[in-house]
């Protein structure tokens, strides 16, 4: 076994052309790179919202007792 090599990969990129056709792979990569598009925004959202978080808390715990 050697292993695949570019021409199998062809054959089969072609295999997958003919039995899907091109307008429902197109329209599969756009809907995928849609969905890892939300994907980011999303973990980007999440950080944001994290940093923002911590820095609220950190007052709090700056807090000297004085007595």
């Amino acid at each position: 076994m050697e292993g695949i090599s570019i021409a199998k990969l062809l054959i089969i990129g072609a295999l997958i052309v003919l039995l899907f056709g091109t307008n429902k792979l197109r329209s599969l990569g756009g809907d995928l790179g849609s969905a890892i598009k939300g994907f980011k925004k999303a973990m980007k959202d999440d950080e944001s919202g994290a940093s923002k978080s911590s820095v609220e808390e950190a007052p709090a715990e700056r807090v000297s007792h004085k007595e």
